[in-house]
């Protein structure tokens, strides 16, 4: 097996950084692109996610364990540059002596306006890493439909509100076997919910995604902003595996070593046991994996214990704990990006931790 679509350097497109705050300002550099989503985790304390991108604009932050409208922040997250971000005093982002780890992914460098649905979008897309971002305004109208920009058919699309305190929208396809009559949100804990209002029933074609008329993701008048992902061959995978509430849990195949991953159960939900569980491969550099944290709370970093055992292999995870989090009796989802592919366009194999 080999990758000749220009993946075999996943760092290029999807990269992790660890950094520690000052209380001032400093610029987070190294990454081996201008990151156009940038999503920032204060790891030692109790903190929300900050979300970030450079089609609404530095400054404007989102979370994805709260409900609340977008807000303008100068002292956030100031600018995107060319080998990482620049910071200002918030704590939320730069803390003096705070431990974050902030993930981050390539768009365009750049938006485009996008005509192929019933609504104009404002997008930035990727279509060698399989992702966009997408910004629209709603119009309340079932079946409206958005330009993404992928030009394939996305596995997921993630939508937030900016202008009104409404909850995160996930489709993903493999959220139940008819997934586009189905949501997810990342800001709780919910089992899948079967709501015609989110995808009007109607799964996204190469060129667009569809529109219930919840004011959620279609409000009139409203701003929102969508993250698109298709599955490209040894960078990323958006699956599903069945729990068995074990330690010697099931293995994921994934065709690359993930450097990142985020698992959430859909056939159970309601408390923080079915929370959104991120792993990566930059905060714990060895197997078992135990440094957790969870999408949909502003908690600190879980670092011991069994929580959500996983291990990282050269070809993708393993559940090594029963939590419900992550390997219980359930149906799970998860999106994952490499650190490398399995086997490179040269041949060259890759090696668990």
């Amino acid at each position: 097996m080999s990758y000749t679509n220009g993946l075999d350097k996943p760092s290029d497109y999807f990269n992790i950084k660890l950094y520690t705050g000052n209380g001032s300002t400093q610029s987070i550099t190294s990454l081996d692109f201008q990151p156009d989503w940038v999503w920032l985790k204060q790891r030692n304390t109790t903190r929300s996610h900050w979300l970030f991108d450079s089609v609404r604009g530095a400054t404007e932050r989102l979370h994805s364990d709260a409900t609340s409208a977008e807000a303008t922040d100068t002292s956030t997250l100031t600018s995107f540059n060319s080998n990482g971000f620049s910071l200002g005093s918030s704590v939320g982002i730069n803390q003096s002596s705070g431990t974050y780890t902030s993930w981050n992914w390539l768009g365009a460098n750049g938006t485009a306006s996008n005509t192929d649905g019933s609504i104009t979008s404002t997008v930035s897309a990727n279509t060698t890493s399989g992702f966009s971002i997408v910004t629209y305004s709603g119009n309340s109208t079932a079946g409206a439909t958005v330009g993404h920009g992928l030009g394939v058919v996305p596995s997921v699309v993630l939508v937030k509100s900016r202008d009104g305190a409404y909850g995160w929208g996930m489709y993903h396809h493999k959220n139940t076997s008819a997934p586009e009559t189905d949501y997810l949100s990342i800001n709780n804990t919910d089992a899948t919910v079967d709501d015609v209002n989110f995808w009007n029933d109607t799964a996204p074609t190469s060129s667009v995604f569809s529109l219930g008329g919840t004011d959620a993701i279609n409000k009139t008048s409203n701003s929102h902003v969508a993250y698109c992902f298709a599955e490209k061959q040894g960078y990323s995978k958006f699956g599903s595996y069945t729990g068995n509430n074990n330690a010697d849990g099931p293995f994921v195949y994934l065709g690359f070593k993930p450097a990142f991953i985020m698992m959430k159960s859909t056939s159970t939900g309601g408390d923080n046991a079915y929370s959104w569980s991120m792993f990566d491969n930059k905060r714990s550099s060895y197997n078992i994996e135990r440094a957790m944290l969870k999408a949909n709370l502003s908690d600190a970093e879980y670092t011991s214990g069994s929580n959500a055992d996983v291990d990282i292999l050269s070809n993708g995870f393993k559940m090594r704990a029963s939590p419900n989090e992550t390997n219980g009796a359930n149906t799970y989802i998860y999106m994952a990006f490499a650190q490398s592919p399995f086997v490179t366009s040269t041949g060259i194999p890759t090696t668990a931790r």
